[in-house]
């Protein structure tokens, strides 16, 4: 299951990606927000990056207007490692080499085929292991400090 929040600087293609997703088989667990009314994106952002740390969902989206603000929140919840991408090779490296649980897009900065297919290349890739598995582990160990 894919956790999916936005603000509403984020929620336009929120439902893009949230239909995207769907077509594509995926399981989506929408957590708002549900319009384009002003709403704190940390609200979101740290409830679908708590539903990702807990094991609820397997791998997180958020988008808000640039994605800074979700990137930012969704790091702060111990387990995560969010990747702010604005193409897909950032997004595929994002999960090769440093196994981020969540993809976090910017409204405003991505059009809607580029978001879209960022997230085809983030889910379509995996953790490559190897000598990227020390550094994971080095962030991991940093979290308990």
């Amino acid at each position: 299951m894919i956790a999916l929040a936005s603000d509403h600087g984020g929620y336009r293609l929120k439902e893009e990606i949230k239909k995207f997703l769907e077509d594509g088989g995926y399981e989506v667990r929408d957590l708002g927000t549900g319009d384009e009314e002003s709403v704190d994106y940390p609200d979101y952002g740290h409830q679908a990056a708590r539903a990702v740390a807990r094991g609820e969902c397997q791998l997180g989206i958020l988008i808000c207007g640039t994605g800074i603000g979700m990137s930012i929140t969704a790091n702060k919840v111990r387990g995560i490692r969010a990747a702010l991408c604005h193409d897909s090779f950032s997004a595929r490296m994002s999960r090769e080499h440093n196994d981020a649980s969540i993809l976090c897009l910017g409204q405003r900065v991505v059009g809607t085929g580029l978001a879209l297919e960022i997230v085809r290349v983030w889910l379509e890739s995996s953790f490559s292991g190897g000598r990227h598995s020390r550094r994971v582990q080095k962030i991991e160990n940093y979290e308990k400090e």
